[in-house]
């Protein structure tokens, strides 16, 4: 990556803000979902970031790590909370591809054992 998070943050909130002019209704939609999915409840918004930046890894998504560390931050998020979520995010990784490949090899045996042997 040649730009620091704090440069693509601000490069994606000017983009973001195109994208509402073009879209108003979708993006006040999920400005909306946003905001009710952050409100504090059992969750605090910390913990709430935390989860989003684990999510951001999984789903590789580098503009969704600059904002939800900035936002982790703001919300009082230590450097030492932020290693434990990537610890997480790290070992899920790993985790559900071996859940896959084990499923993978389910279906596998499962359709082998039912399908017609290949015509000579």
């Amino acid at each position: 990556m040649s730009q620091s998070y704090p440069e693509m943050v601000d490069d994606l909130n000017k983009a973001i803000a195109a994208l509402r002019g073009g879209a108003p209704g979708p993006m006040k939609a999920f400005g909306g979902l946003a905001r009710e999915a952050l409100a504090p409840g059992q969750l605090d918004v910390k913990t709430k970031e935390l989860i989003a930046i684990a999510i951001a890894i999984a789903t590789r998504c580098d503009g969704c790590v600059g904002f939800h560390v900035k936002a982790a931050i703001r919300a009082g998020a230590s450097r030492e909370e932020v290693l434990e979520t990537v610890s997480m995010a790290i070992y899920m990784g790993a985790g559900p591809s071996m859940i896959y490949a084990a499923e993978t090899l389910r279906a596998f045996d499962e359709f082998a054992a039912t399908a017609s042997p290949p015509a000579a």
